[in-house]
């Protein structure tokens, strides 16, 4: 039977700020290797045989940049549905499971910002839960713990119950617990991290769910069949989606079917949900540093260091967690890593923006990227892809004044185009219809100055946009 990855690439990843940010969560970015999270996610399933293109589940902010991390491996999907509003992990898995409900195909639901070292393993483990999927269960993967470990969810194994090889039935779901329980469960050997993985038949999941959880299952539907397709997009029904429950797949249903199954593995796995298990799973040096980037270290013992943009150094101090941005830098204790979402809640709550975006903010066409703002000005870098352009558009409160760096511009400003080349530039007047393209076959790169009484992002009318935004 074939396998259909859904891949679930919701989610902000707070504790991981100042890096995974609402606009650009960790999902989408190259925590550990040269490729996204994302990538690596769909990058170890693409020499099974038996698996199909994937139906990836995101945010409607995140879709432009979700369908080029797929192009950029050469990954057509068999579909990217877009979440109107966020409603947990239930109603996402739903709306896959109803649009694959008349296909004959097992459903592997992975979250889309997990690290698994050891392929083979996982593979394997899927293997040994289709079985049991096959016979219609719905399996999740227990991760065999390592250590007492507090911050996961448990699942107890009936090892009396046993459908296949090293795949049992459930005996029940435990929330996390504190470190004399944690300890108990090591212990006792029946008792595996719950790592949000399953494997089932769309039908068998959906009958399930309507058992327990009929409002999403009502609301969900709904969606589905009042979608749309937009580009690349399937846009679920924003109404009807927002009707659902949120909720969990755990709360929703694995903790009260009786068709749960486990399949215990050992696969180096690891939800990277703060920046010390993100420095677990990176190379470390003979003190225990991990370090990312143009990074000095003098007597610094167990330590992250993570340098995107500037030169960091570090003397003589250990347990550390620095991190840095263009605009913003974390310095914590390791033991505090879990707090570091109390920066995230202050941001949100002063009004501020580090919380959502970095400085460079990418769009379907490139990116721009702030360099300075004052009273009534703004300058901006941005780049735009070759063969792509801006939308028509028009201010009501700015004037904009583009220099070309490097590359080639085709604007068009009211009635006139012109091509513009290196070091030329033009001005747009409050009010101008314009338009900005790369005809080229390489960047183009420009510097903008903004001037005006108001220079909000929202201050845009799009008369024409190649990709069907409003």
């Amino acid at each position: 039977m074939k396998i259909v990855p859904v891949i679930l690439s919701g989610g902000s990843g707070t504790r991981l700020w100042p890096l995974s940010r609402a606009v650009l969560p960790k999902q989408l970015l190259p925590l550990v290797t040269e490729n996204t999270m994302l990538q690596e996610t769909l990058l170890r399933l693409s020499s099974w045989a038996e698996v199909s293109a994937p139906v990836v589940v995101c945010g409607n902010d995140h879709r432009f940049l979700v369908a080029e991390q797929l192009r950029l491996i050469n990954l057509s999907p068999e579909a990217i549905l877009l979440e109107p509003v966020a409603r947990n992990t239930a109603p996402a898995i739903a709306a896959a499971a109803i649009a694959l409900q008349d296909k004959d195909v097992l459903m592997l639901v992975l979250p889309a910002d997990h690290v698994i070292t050891d392929v083979t393993a996982f593979e394997a483990a899927v293997r040994r839960a289709s079985v049991a999927a096959e016979q219609g269960k719905l399996v999740t993967f227990g991760i065999e713990p390592t250590h007492p470990e507090t911050g996961y969810g448990y699942i107890q194994s009936d090892n009396a119950s046993k459908f296949a090889d090293n795949c049992y039935e459930v005996a029940r779901f435990v929330e996390k617990p504190n470190a004399e329980t944690a300890q108990e469960y090591m212990d006792a050997g029946n008792f595996y991290w719950n790592s949000g993985m399953f494997l089932f038949k769309p039908a068998v999941f959906l009958s399930e769910l309507k058992q327990y959880a009929p409002a999403i299952v009502d609301s969900v539907s709904k969606a589905v069949a009042q979608s749309y397709k937009d580009l690349d997009f399937v846009r679920l029904h924003e109404a009807s989606f927002a009707e659902s429950p949120s909720d969990s797949i755990d709360y929703a249903v694995m903790e009260k079917t009786k068709l749960a199954a486990v399949v215990p593995a050992s696969m180096g796995w690891n939800d990277v949900g703060s920046w010390t298990a993100l420095k677990e799973v990176q190379t470390q040096d003979a003190n225990g540093n991990a370090v990312r980037g143009d990074v000095y270290l003098k007597d610094v013992n167990n330590t992250l260091v993570r340098a995107e943009n500037r030169f960091v150094a570090a003397v003589g101090v250990k347990d550390l967690l620095i991190v840095e941005t263009s605009d913003a830098v974390l310095v914590a204790h390791r033991d505090c890593a879990q707090d570091v979402k109390n920066i995230v809640d202050h941001l949100k709550a002063s009004g501020r923006s580090e919380h959502k975006m970095h400085p460079r903010v990418y769009r379907p066409w490139g990116w721009y990227e702030g360099i300075d703002i004052g009273e009534r000005f703004q300058v901006k870098r941005i780049m735009v892809k070759p063969g792509e352009r801006l939308s028509l558009q028009m201010h009501h409160h700015r004037a904009e004044h583009w220099v070309v760096v490097s590359g080639s511009a085709m604007i068009t400003i009211d009635d006139v185009t012109k091509l513009y080349t290196e070091n030329e530039s033009t001005y747009i007047p409050i009010g101008s219809t314009h338009r900005l393209e790369n005809p080229g076959k390489l960047p183009l790169h420009l510097i903008e100055v903004q001037s005006g009484s108001y220079l909000g992002e929202d201050d845009i009318v799009r008369y024409e946009d190649t990709y069907g935004r409003s």
